[in-house]
């Protein structure tokens, strides 16, 4: 059971309830005035703040000598980190997938056209801390366009994801033969790290940032092929591979009204096992993301606990993504027990907002926000073309939306956390600017055929973004939800 105070559980269920609600204070001159506060967020056990740039209630902000962070800095990491090194047990260039090639098969690469990435170095210098580490599924995508008789055929609904076994895998395969399709190195969490790296990979408002993630992949092609095109994209895949073991996948079939469905296989190197290696890794980063997906994996929770434990000891930010309504249901008292226990920042959507919440559909997502703020420092919840939320201290501040012409909507909520977690980074103190970079970042995707962010669209933003910052400073919102 979580130790938070917050996190009472309910009677009626495991679902946590908020503090019970503060009786108004009066300001002495205006007795039916609430006194407004300006305030500022810090993480607890971390020096980032984030001015927050709006009124909220003092017993709110009170709140913040315990959860909310009002407490001293850690010292500065220790200098005295030992890097990694090409003969590390964590990290060698044999297990960096460069020598087994592409993935056999006629399967074509999906963004080779415009990657900026080193393809020539098997050994790339590794940093004494990094700024991003993100622990969750790699996954190869196998993605193709089909009909609606497709999928009924093999019995499939349409727009839904779901987790098969190797058999299930096989079948769907084969049915695909002579169908066109592309492969990639997939996933949630990838595709919002690669989007991180390319905006920061330029020395823009500070130093380039270093990204990179840890998971399972097996000692296949397929798994050489995920590391392989990781790497090209700036992000460095930290976990060695698990001998004989198979890389999962995902077969994301598009329909021509634009619906996915997703069949995920996880492999038989589908455990992430917390070992010297991985505690190495988490403890020399700035800002461990957990991605949501990972709970999906058998014993992985404990995992997540220690990787959480070693981050926060060690000055890091948390950050969750809630991932999938369908996997917040079914590991719904595992999410809570991380999420109340050491979760900096949550980021998910409307949807995953009001599961977690055990919300029903009629709930609004400021709704969701607000009762989520009250367990965690930062909540970030994206609302579809309406905006999206930052929720803190019982506050929701709304984010409007970036305007574009859509042209695919499958990963704008990874890009939107990217952009999230670039302005946290960059030191930015408004979370409006924060909000608006992300919607920037989020429009674009949707804009393209593809889910990453494309290095030249990165590079212009992370400059606009910085334009921005020095010739417009942050002034007060008036976005304050009242709903």
């Amino acid at each position: 059971m979580s130790s938070n105070p917050l996190a009472i559980i309910s009677p009626h269920g495991h679902r946590p309830l908020p503090p019970p609600p503060f009786s108004p204070i009066s300001s002495p001159s205006h007795p039916s005035r609430i006194y407004p506060l300006h305030c500022s967020l810090t993480f607890p056990r971390h020096p980032l703040s984030i001015s927050l740039p709006f009124t909220v209630h003092p017993n709110i902000a009170s709140m913040s000598t315990s959860r909310f962070g009002l407490l001293p800095s850690p010292p500065p990491p220790s200098s005295s980190f030992s890097s990694f090194s090409s003969s590390s047990s964590c990290f060698s260039s044999s297990c960096c997938g460069f020598s087994q090639g592409d993935v056999d098969g006629g399967t074509e690469d999906e963004e080779d056209e415009d990657e900026d990435e080193d393809e020539d170095d098997p050994s790339p210098v590794m940093p004494e801390r990094w700024d991003v580490v993100g622990l969750g599924q790699a996954m190869v995508d196998f993605s193709g366009v089909v009909d609606d008789e497709f999928l009924e055929n093999l019995g499939l609904d349409k727009g839904t994801r779901k987790v098969v076994n190797h058999e299930e895998r096989g079948r769907v395969l084969r049915a695909m033969d002579g169908c066109s399709y592309k492969a990639a190195a997939g996933g949630s969490l990838s595709n919002s790290l690669v989007a991180l790296a390319r905006l920061g990979g330029r020395p823009i408002r500070g130093p380039s940032l270093s990204i990179a993630m840890a998971g399972s992949v097996g000692s296949d092609p397929l798994g050489g092929f995920y590391r392989m095109k990781l790497r090209r994209a700036n992000v460095n895949f930290l976990s060695a591979p698990v001998n004989d073991g198979t890389t999962g996948t995902v077969i994301v079939l598009t329909t021509p009204d634009a619906q996915r469905t997703m069949l995920a296989y996880q492999g038989t190197s589908s455990s992430v096992n917390y070992d010297d290696c991985l505690a190495s890794i988490v403890s020399k980063t700035n800002v461990l993301v957990i991605e949501g997906y990972l709970f999906e994996l058998p014993d992985t929770i404990k995992t997540i606990k220690k990787a959480c434990e070693e981050a926060r000891t060690n000055g890091a930010l948390v950050a969750i993504t809630a991932s999938d309504v369908s996997c917040i249901e079914k590991h719904y008292d595992d999410f809570w027990e991380v999420i109340g226990e050491y979760a900096d920042i949550v980021l998910g959507n409307s949807d995953e907002a009001r599961a977690l919440c055990d919300f029903s559909s009629k709930e609004s997502a400021v709704a969701a926000t607000r009762y989520l703020s009250h367990f965690a420092p930062l909540i970030s919840i994206t609302d579809g073309p309406r905006g999206s939320y930052f929720g803190v201290k019982g506050e929701a501040i709304y984010i409007p939306p970036s305007h574009c012409l859509p042209v695919d909507t499958c990963g704008a909520g990874d890009a939107y956390a990217s952009g999230v977690l670039y302005g946290i980074l960059r030191g930015v103190s408004d979370l409006k600017g924060i909000g608006s970079l992300a919607a920037r970042v989020a429009s674009t995707v949707v804009g393209q055929q593809g889910t990453r962010l494309r290095v030249q669209d990165a590079v212009e933003l992370a400059e606009s973004f910085a334009y921005q910052l020095k010739n417009c400073p942050a002034v007060g919102s008036d976005h304050i939800s009242s709903l």
